[in-house]
């Protein structure tokens, strides 16, 4: 097996498809609303599903955590350090939600942390001073 990509599920689908297209420059596969979306960032795909289709389809509910969550990472490279600042600015200036900003860890990687609409966490980062 190998991986082909991800998905997360979400309550709206445009909102959610405009965030990852428009912030984060993922390109879109699909019409914006349908019941999944496939999106891709640099040959990963990435699949948005909307929670109540995904239901509808397994024939049973499921939990979500609302908020800022912390059940996973989306983690996004940049080039180096510079760029990570960069890119923490330019994402707040297009509607990205700061949870942590740039900051150049111990280990030497510099990493800020945004959220989507609805919550998921987004690292942006570099090992590249």
């Amino acid at each position: 097996m190998r991986l082909d990509g991800f998905g997360i599920f979400v309550k709206d689908m445009a909102v959610m498809v405009r965030f990852y297209r428009d912030v984060l420059g993922f390109e879109i596969k699909e019409e914006e609303n349908t019941t999944n979306v496939y999106l891709e960032k640099d040959g990963t795909l990435f699949l948005l599903y909307r929670r109540t289709d995904f239901e509808k389809m397994t024939n049973r509910s499921f939990g979500y955590a609302e908020a800022v969550n912390g059940h996973y990472e989306i983690a996004l490279s940049v080039e180096n350090h510079k760029a990570v600042d960069l890119a923490f600015k330019e994402v707040l200036s297009k509607g990205a939600t700061p949870v942590l900003e740039p900051t150049t860890e111990p280990w030497g990687q510099r990493t800020c942390y945004i959220t989507d609409p609805e919550g998921n966490l987004i690292e942006i980062g570099s090992f590249n001073e």
